[in-house]
């Protein structure tokens, strides 16, 4: 069974229903009850037509669903009129209008990703709760609701191409866990998304995935620890994927319509282009942050530009840099105890890290700052 192939005919399929006049909720229903069957069915009779085979078992199954509803007869007078019609529309792509409807300013966040991974990814409930490490009934109940959301809302209505994008990314940032990898889940959509629609900033957020992405291998030591990115080994980078990641980018800032993703891709290729940590063009760097808060004014941007600013004009200017900020923010102390660190002011820099350490919210992220902690204190008792 290609479970590939099933996963990227879902959307086209899932489209389909809706434009004929099903709801998403019960259109959704349908579609995963034609998957099942699909993957019950398949191996000893494989269709000449798959995307064809599934939108004829999710209708039929809709139908089903709704044999009791008054509508039905409505419906079915409306699909049934022009045969050679019902056909054409198989080959209609509504990805792009199930990307916005997914992303809908209604959901949350978390409920737009749950639902974006079902209805676009093809993932099953199960999978995605897996993924987020909650119990399968919790995630259904998240699903479901999601879906009673966005089952009013017009199929034609214009969607907003930024939500889609935050969406995506908050995919991407969950990384891997369960038996599902979000990242590469996430490049796989995002990949859809480019080919459906031609925007820059979709571009740019497919080179920061792939560009990030390529150097997934070496984040991690043997151990399970985190590996800095000044430490990690660069022959472990995914070449081919970074090479794919710059020329998407250099593509879209051709076309001198920067966004966020695009700055940030750039940031993520300048570290790709280092062939050693000292490489690093640090003042570029900082160039490409002061376009991101030109154009996001996020106080998480101003961090990481702090950090870029102690690299390139040394530990006391990304001090001062972070004055400017406020001291709750997540990874505020993290950040000021690694410029403590460098600019040798070792007590400060311990007290700080333990601050970090006790607000770390990941695991691996707390490991290492713990492991930051213990080595000043080594370094701190032998002098």
């Amino acid at each position: 069974m290609d479970e590939a192939l099933l996963r990227s005919l879902t959307p086209g399929v899932l489209g389909i229903l809706v434009r004929r006049g099903a709801d998403f909720a019960a259109a959704e229903d349908a579609v995963q009850d034609a998957l099942v069957e699909a993957i019950r069915v398949w191996p000893e009779d494989p269709p000449r037509d798959p995307k064809g085979w599934l939108v004829t078992v999710a209708w039929n199954r809709f139908l089903d669903m709704t044999r009791a509803d008054a509508a039905r007869r409505r419906r079915e007078d409306r699909v049934s009129v022009d045969p050679a019609e019902q056909d054409s529309a198989v080959d209609v792509d509504d990805t792009l209008q199930l990307y916005f409807l997914c992303a809908h300013p209604s959901l949350t966040p978390a409920s737009a990703v749950a639902l974006t991974l079902r209805a676009v990814g093809g993932l099953t409930t199960r999978q995605i709760a897996q993924a987020y490490l909650v119990p399968e009934a919790t995630m259904a109940q998240r699903i479901s609701r999601a879906k009673r959301t966005v089952s009013g809302v017009r199929f034609d209505q214009p969607g907003d191409v930024a939500t889609v994008l935050r969406v995506l990314y908050l995919v991407f940032n969950e990384g891997y866990s369960g038996d599902v990898d979000l990242a590469a889940e996430a490049i796989r959509l995002t990949r859809q998304l480019a080919a459906a629609i031609d925007h820059p900033e979709v571009a740019g957020l497919l080179a920061l995935m792939l560009l990030h992405h390529a150097r997934r291998a070496a984040r991690i030591a043997p151990d399970g620890s985190l590996v800095p990115l000044a430490e990690q080994d660069r022959g472990r980078w995914d070449t081919v994927a970074i090479a794919e990641g710059v020329e998407i980018l250099q593509a879209a800032l051709a076309r001198d319509r920067l966004g966020e993703f695009q700055a940030q891709a750039a940031i993520a290729a300048l570290h790709a282009d280092a062939l050693t940590a000292e490489e690093t063009d640090w003042v570029q760097i900082v160039e490409w942050y002061d376009e991101l808060v030109r154009l996001t004014d996020s106080p998480v941007v101003r961090l990481n530009r702090a950090v870029a600013v102690g690299e390139a004009d040394g530990p006391r200017a990304g001090l001062a840099a972070l004055t400017e900020l406020d001291a709750s923010l997540p990874r505020y102390a993290a950040v000021a105890a690694y410029l403590h660190e460098r600019d040798g002011d070792l007590a400060t820099a311990a007290r700080l890290y333990g601050e970090a350490a006790r607000k770390a919210t990941n695991l691996a992220e707390r490991d290492h700052l713990l492991r930051r902690l213990s080595s000043i204190r080594r370094e701190f008792n032998s002098r």
